[in-house]
């Protein structure tokens, strides 16, 4: 029996995430499960304004899926690996502006 629940919760967590991933706009609770933040940690982002959001008539706060995607994939951190080519290209260019 306890077999069969855990199956169900996870049916259940499965349908969740599907049901957000087919939806433009997110509540709070929804963006929170998408990203994998808690609410209140989200709810200090809107506040901080570190991440796009919607209120319409000043209560509940919405997300689009899409600004989300957008703002996770421009968080990017570089490797050491970038950093080093990036440097690189930059002393290559400076070399060649001052011959």
């Amino acid at each position: 029996m306890e077999i069969i629940l855990k199956k169900l919760e996870k049916l259940e967590v499965l349908i969740k995430r599907q049901y957000i991933l087919s939806k433009e706009i997110l509540s709070l609770e929804e963006a929170a499960a998408y990203l994998q933040l808690s609410k209140s940690c989200l709810y200090k982002m809107t506040s901080n304004k570190e991440i796009c959001f919607y209120v319409p008539g000043g209560k509940k706060i919405y997300f689009r899926r899409t600004e989300l995607d957008s703002w996770v994939l421009n968080s990017k951190v570089s490797s050491v690996n970038e950093c080093d080519l990036e440097v690189e290209n930059y002393l290559g260019r400076t070399k060649k502006s001052r011959s």
